[in-house]
C-alpha cells in the first residue's frame, strides 16, 4: 500500500509518498488521495524529508534516496535525462531533446516535465525556455526561482543570465 505524509517546508507544505521501499512522489500542495494511498510517515519518507530540508538549506546537492517515477517509456527517458543535469546548472527543453535524441519534441519533452512525480528529487525546475526564461513548474514559478537562486543560479528578472 502507497504511503504519503506532509511536511510543511521553506518553500511550502510538500508531499512525499513511498510504495514497497522507493520513493514515488515528491508533489507541492495538499491534494485528496484515493483510499488506496494512507498517510503515514515511514522511515523512508523521514528520509527523504531530511534529504530535501539539507537541499533547502543548501548543504545537499546530490539525493540518495531509492525513487521510481511511474510513466511512459518516453517520460522516463525524460526524466532519466532530467538526472543527468548537474546541481547549479540548467538545460532548455531543446538541450534535452536533443540528449534524448528526439530533436524535435521540445513541447513533448514539455509535456514529460510536467508530469514528473518526484519534483526536487528528479529536477525539472532546471529545465528552462531556449531564451532563458523561466517557464512551467509544478510548484509555480516562484518556488522555481528560488530553487535555482538556491543553486546559485544568476537570474534577471524571470530570465536566466547564461554566461
Amino acid at each position: 500500500m502507497k504511503k504519503v505524509f506532509y511536511y510543511e517546508k521553506s518553500i511550502g507544505k510538500i508531499g512525499i509518498g513511498e510504495d514497497t521501499g522507493v520513493i514515488t512522489d515528491v508533489f507541492f500542495g495538499e491534494y485528496a488521495l484515493p483510499y488506496t494511498v494512507k498517510v503515514l510517515e515511514t522511515d523512508l519518507i523521514k528520509e527523504a524529508s531530511k534529504q530535501i530540508d539539507e537541499y533547502l538549506m543548501g548543504f545537499r546537492e546530490k539525493f540518495d534516496l531509492p525513487i521510481f517515477a511511474e510513466g511512459t517509456p518516453f517520460q522516463q527517458m525524460v526524466w532519466k535525462a532530467l538526472m543527468t543535469i548537474p546541481y547549479g546548472e540548467t538545460r532548455s527543453y531543446k538541450d534535452i531533446a536533443v540528449q534524448i535524441g528526439k530533436a524535435k519534441a521540445c513541447r513533448a519533452i514539455g509535456m514529460a516535465n510536467n508530469r514528473n512525480p518526484i519534483s526536487i528529487i528528479i529536477p525539472c525546475h532546471r529545465v528552462i525556455g531556449s531564451k532563458g526564461e523561466l517557464v512551467g513548474y509544478g510548484g509555480g514559478l516562484d518556488i522555481k526561482e528560488r530553487l535555482l537562486r538556491l543553486e546559485g543560479i544568476k537570474l534577471a528578472g524571470k530570465k536566466v543570465i547564461i554566461s
